[in-house]
């Protein structure tokens, strides 16, 4: 396998579906693109059994990184995989590495990553508040006076 993957229009896959299942022998993936809908994605189901190792050997690795102590070793690696993060206070950081742990591991559990990406991308957004002052005063500053009574959940007011 040469690339992560191969951009194949989805016309490719309904006329011609054995030679273009047959170029997954040199991809890990293909990428079906679609006129008026969301890409799709094609990858053997062998390629997808590997991907599901990696990343339940990640969830371990990190989960026994923390559990034994070494979570310095995971806070040192962090800029690496999330250069964002390096706008995270120290204690947002520690936040971030306990959430990231515990979410990998059920995520993997249930063979379902988007709570990872859900995760990260919270954090991001943290990250981009903490990186912008004029954002970050904006979003922190006490508000200007009273807005009123909150109607309870439910009703019509």
């Amino acid at each position: 396998m040469t690339s992560a993957y191969e951009d194949v229009p989805f016309s490719e896959l309904l006329h011609h579906p054995a030679a273009t299942a047959g170029r997954l022998a040199a991809v890990r993936a293909l990428r079906l693109r679609r006129r008026d809908a969301e890409d799709l994605a094609l990858m053997s189901v062998a390629q997808l059994e590997q991907d599901a190792v990696v990343v339940d050997f990640s969830a371990r690795l990190m989960a026994g990184l923390v559990r034994s102590g070494n979570s310095l070793a995971l806070r040192q690696a962090l800029p690496d995989a999330l250069p964002w993060a390096t706008f995270l206070p120290d204690d947002d950081v520690d936040t971030l590495l306990a959430e990231l742990v515990a979410t990998v591991q059920g995520a993997v559990a249930l063979d379902n990553l988007a709570p990872i990406a859900l995760l990260l991308t919270q954090w991001r957004h943290t990250a981009e508040v903490h990186a912008d002052p004029a954002l970050h005063a904006l979003l922190v500053r006490e508000p200007d006076g009273d807005f009123g009574p909150v109607p309870a959940p439910g009703s019509d007011a």
